[in-house]
């Protein structure tokens, strides 16, 4: 059993931190000079914030689909959504940062958050801790979503 959990929270983490090291690929290589130069709302985050929130928040979503996994009533579907969540997690960073279309990127975050969603209400249906371990990233998502926004209307 513990062998089972080991070997499904490494699992995990790769699937999750696989999105997380794409994404930060497409940040560090093409961000600049690009994101230098855009207009950005007052209240942009320093860049140095961006590191350790993604890295704890994807640390957060590992635990919760690792804890959803190892639940009584856990089903295939949510996990399937969970992996189809970090594709469109990926594709943002991809779509910002590599292509610069500031827009799509906004729908790719739209769909992202309803991705979100919709995996919060099936956590919280089997494991709540699932479901309070993923408040946060959507809380980050909305404010990314926000910042965003902003940088369409500025630039």
């Amino acid at each position: 059993m513990l062998k089972n959990k080991i070997l499904s929270f490494i699992l995990f983490t790769l699937a999750t931190y696989s999105a997380s090291a794409i994404g930060g690929f497409a940040t560090i290589t093409f961000k600049e000079p690009w994101y230098s130069l855009l207009i950005k709302p007052s209240f942009n985050p320093p860049d140095w914030i961006f590191a350790p929130v993604w890295t704890t928040l994807y640390l957060m979503m590992t635990i919760a689909i690792w804890s959803f996994w190892h639940s009584k009533n856990r089903d295939m579907k949510t996990v399937y959504i969970y992996l189809v969540h970090l594709i469109f997690n990926t594709t943002w960073s991809v779509v910002f940062f590599v292509f610069h279309k500031i827009t799509l990127a906004l729908i790719v975050l739209v769909i992202l958050i309803l991705l979100i969603i919709v995996l919060i209400i099936r956590f919280k249906r089997v494991n709540l801790f699932s479901y309070y371990l993923m408040i946060p990233y959507l809380l980050w998502c909305l404010f990314a979503l926000l910042l965003n926004l902003c940088l369409i209307i500025l630039n």
